[in-house]
């Protein structure tokens, strides 16, 4: 399944990069992390706790940098395990000047959940992802105008 959009961020591309470019600030981002770990600068490991109807799903999620272009772009690769589910996601994501001291952010986010939680196909599984993927982009919003603010 594949999720994608435009978010226009209150910060320059600098302050937006800074924030999305280092896995520590990410991890900050992102819904149910319970722990969080850096191997290298390309690499890095989090555990999480997805929620999914009454219960959650523990997940061990390992990143790897694939690609970047400094204040341009960047994508990673997120490969998932938990019981009873393994998640494969690819994002990426385009920064370009928004006017006015904004960003302007395309993201894409290709994400394929196998086992029994992916069986529950797309039109259950669909309304998490996208639930999500708001609450990171509502957090990473709300991050760069602190950043933003301090600099």
């Amino acid at each position: 399944m594949i999720v994608k959009g435009t978010k226009e961020l209150p910060a320059s591309r600098e302050v937006v990069w800074g924030v999305i470019n280092e896995p520590s600030e990410m991890a900050k981002l992102m819904p149910g992390v319970e722990s969080f770990e850096v191997t290298d600068d390309r690499h890095w490991t989090a555990k999480v706790k997805v929620p999914l109807g009454l219960g959650g799903l523990k997940m061990t999620i390992d990143f790897e940098r694939l690609e970047e272009r400094e204040l341009e772009f960047a994508s990673m690769r997120a490969k998932g395990k938990g019981v009873g589910a393994l998640m494969d996601m690819t994002t990426s994501f385009t920064l370009s000047e928004a006017g006015d001291g904004k960003t302007s952010m395309d993201w894409e986010a290709d994400v394929k959940i196998a086992g029994p939680v992916g069986s529950m196909g797309q039109r259950v599984l669909q309304p998490i992802v996208n639930q999500q993927v708001s609450q990171v982009l509502e957090a990473l919003e709300k991050r760069v105008t602190e950043a933003s603010a301090s600099s």
